[in-house]
């Protein structure tokens, strides 16, 4: 099993910027696929960045050039660079597999943009 702990979460303004880290428990390198995931109020958790082998990445298309995933397995982390930050990117953020999450979700961080 594994485990995800995400922080780096805040009240920025819009327009600002956040880098989200996430610490994985046990080795990546099983892991096919790893991806940030968020939750807003009222609405289903999304997957809206992704990272495969062969550094291979995927955006939903709201976070298209503005948010980088990165990964450094060697310290079994994954990186969320969010710039340029706007209301509607308000909601609790996740890391888990992806593009299927398979492993229970930690408490996520708090991203909270104000307009």
């Amino acid at each position: 099993q594994r485990q995800f702990v995400e922080s780096g979460g805040d009240l920025v303004q819009a327009g600002g910027s956040l880098r989200l880290s996430c610490t994985v428990s046990g080795s990546m390198f099983s892991m096919s696929g790893i991806g940030w995931y968020r939750q807003a109020p009222g609405k289903q958790r999304e997957l809206v960045a992704s990272t495969y082998r062969g550094d291979n990445t995927n955006y939903e298309d709201s976070v298209k050039g503005r948010f980088t995933i990165s990964r450094d397995s060697a310290k079994n982390m994954v990186y969320l660079q969010m710039n340029s930050l706007k209301p509607e990117d308000t909601a609790v953020y996740y890391c888990n597999t992806a593009p299927r999450s398979l492993w229970p979700w930690g408490q996520g961080t708090q991203v909270t943009v104000s307009s």
